[in-house]
């Protein structure tokens, strides 16, 4: 199996994960998300291997690795919004306000200044 190959099947590999895990989120399946965790790993890695740099890829890895972003973004916005409400949740029942303050790290970012 040639480099481009190999690289072609671990990103068909990733779009698919991201679309399980996408489904786990949806679901809110935990084994599933962690299960689609460690695949994402174990495929960035096996991408990683075969070399990523943009010149050497052929139009159909661009669109697929474009693809991958994509997914994993939209993932990662899903990710923060089920976040999101289990701290709103989680605020609800225990009658304490935010877990995360924003005026917090503002003030921590302008200390460090």
């Amino acid at each position: 199996m040639t480099k481009g190959s190999k690289m072609h099947d671990a990103l068909r590999q990733v779009i698919a994960v991201l679309e399980e895990e996408r489904q786990a989120l949806a679901g809110l399946d935990l084994d599933a998300i962690l299960i689609a965790s460690q695949d994402k790993e174990r495929l960035t890695t096996a991408i990683e291997a075969c070399g990523t740099q943009m010149p050497e890829l052929d139009e159909e890895s661009r669109a697929m690795l474009d693809s991958a972003r994509r997914l994993n973004e939209v993932n990662r916005q899903v990710r923060n919004l089920v976040a999101a409400n289990v701290e709103a949740r989680l605020g609800a029942l225990t009658g304490s306000g935010q877990l995360y303050r924003a005026n917090a790290y503002r003030y921590a970012g302008q200390a460090a200044r």
